[in-house]
């Protein structure tokens, strides 16, 4: 680099249209060549690990039977609190009154807590005896 090249801005020196030799200039790493790393090899591009995906354990909430609960409460328990339609709440609601208990969905673990709490409490607000229980799936 040339001497004259060089001034005083701000009380540091700067080198403002400095005029550089072609033997002085480092080439810069092109983003189409490939890396050329000794300790990597050549090309060899490094992907960072992905942590494996755990799915949370599931739990079955269950619907049991009693013989004092209508089934038409049944039906619209069903229907409200687990989305179902006419036709599937009462099949699940024959289900559970033949069998003594059914499955009303599948759900991760806190979901069904709260699936099985609002049935509960729903239940005794109409002064009816309908218990909703979870089960590991």
């Amino acid at each position: 680099m040339h001497e004259a090249d060089v001034t005083i801005c701000a009380g540091e020196p700067t080198w403002c249209g400095a005029i550089l030799e072609a033997d002085e200039i480092e080439p810069l790493p092109m983003a189409n060549q490939p890396d050329q790393h000794p300790e990597r090899g050549p090309g060899l591009a490094v992907e960072e690990a992905r942590p494996e995906v755990v799915r949370p354990p599931l739990y079955q909430v269950v619907l049991l039977n009693d013989d004092f609960t209508p089934m038409d409460f049944v039906v619209v328990v069903l229907e409200t609190f687990f989305s179902m339609d006419r036709e599937r709440a009462t099949q699940v609601m024959l289900h559970v009154h033949t069998r003594g208990k059914g499955v009303c969905g599948v759900f991760t673990r806190e979901v069904a807590e709260t699936k099985v709490t609002q049935v509960n409490e729903f239940s005794r607000s109409h002064q009816h005896p309908l218990l909703c229980t979870m089960e590991k799936a």
